[in-house]
């Protein structure tokens, strides 16, 4: 694994958390794990995830809005 895989996967990581935990909107999760913006999260999310942080987030049934 290449140190920038790596990096990626711990900003995936702490993502999924976010998105577990808080009803932050994308481009804020994203700012606050690294992403340059809400895009760039979401093809990293897909990539390791295989869905995107929207589909991830009604699966867990964590909020959308606070």
């Amino acid at each position: 694994m290449t140190p920038a895989a790596w990096v990626e996967g711990a900003r995936v990581a702490v993502a999924w958390r976010l998105i577990e935990t808080s009803g932050d909107a994308p481009k804020q999760i994203a700012a606050k794990c690294g992403f340059a913006n809400a895009d760039v999260l979401r093809r990293a999310f897909f990539k390791h995830v295989g869905v995107t942080p929207a589909d991830y987030r009604r699966i867990a049934g964590a909020s959308i809005e606070r």
